[in-house]
């Protein structure tokens, strides 16, 4: 896949774009801030966009604003996010900016895990919603009434969920059958008060939408 890559600090960007080629994927761009990103996706159109969220000149949310005036120009375009730490606003609005393409909020520790960072990446390039396991846990502490509801392995459920996983990787992941991770789901969207869906991109999102309302 086409990649354009966003990130003001030059070893990071560096890094980033040679691992994603040693992946086989062409990383058409690699900027350090937020105007040459938006030039970058006109002129490369790239499959996805990695970006910081905090870029020059205000080091505040250049990036973020960014992403969501690209996503707002070109709502197909997959968009994964990266952040020193949880910004919860950020993750809310940019799990805003509409549906129908791929998105994905993970901090930069994530990167540390070189193949999960690249099969994230390739999900949200896939159309699906990636969001890291700690962004949900703080959105989580927001709302303690919906969390103090779950038990520490719905909790478990609902991180692996956040991820984009299907019922059949969590259950992989948990060591348990796909039935008992479909049963740890109904009751977690039951004790959330949310209806059930099967497609795991909308679950992430009413999961996030429930914790912001």
């Amino acid at each position: 896949m086409r990649v354009v890559i966003a990130e003001d600090a030059v070893l990071l960007r560096e890094g980033l774009a040679g691992l994603l080629e040693r992946f086989g994927h062409e990383v058409v761009a690699s900027v350090g801030d937020a105007g040459a990103l938006l030039a970058a996706v006109v002129e490369d159109e790239p499959d996805v966009v990695v970006t910081d969220v905090r870029m020059p000149p205000g080091f505040t949310d250049e990036g973020l604003r960014a992403a969501l005036e690209l996503r707002a120009r070109r709502p197909s375009l997959p968009v994964l996010v990266l952040s020193q730490y949880v910004e919860q606003t950020y993750a809310a609005e940019l799990l805003d900016s509409g549906t129908g393409a791929g998105i994905g909020y993970l901090l930069k520790d994530r990167i540390g895990a070189v193949k999960e960072f690249v099969d994230a990446l390739e999900r949200v390039a896939g159309g699906h919603t990636v969001v890291d396991p700690e962004v949900v846990m703080q959105l989580l502490r927001r709302r303690r009434d919906p969390l103090t509801r779950l038990t520490p392995r719905e909790l478990e459920v609902l991180g692996l969920v956040a991820e984009g996983r299907s019922n059949a990787a969590v259950a992989r992941a948990l060591v348990v059958t796909e039935a008992a991770v479909a049963k740890h789901i109904a009751n977690i969207l039951s004790k959330l008060d949310l209806p059930p869906a099967q497609d795991d991109h909308r679950r992430v999102l009413a999961v996030l939408a429930y914790l912001r309302g």
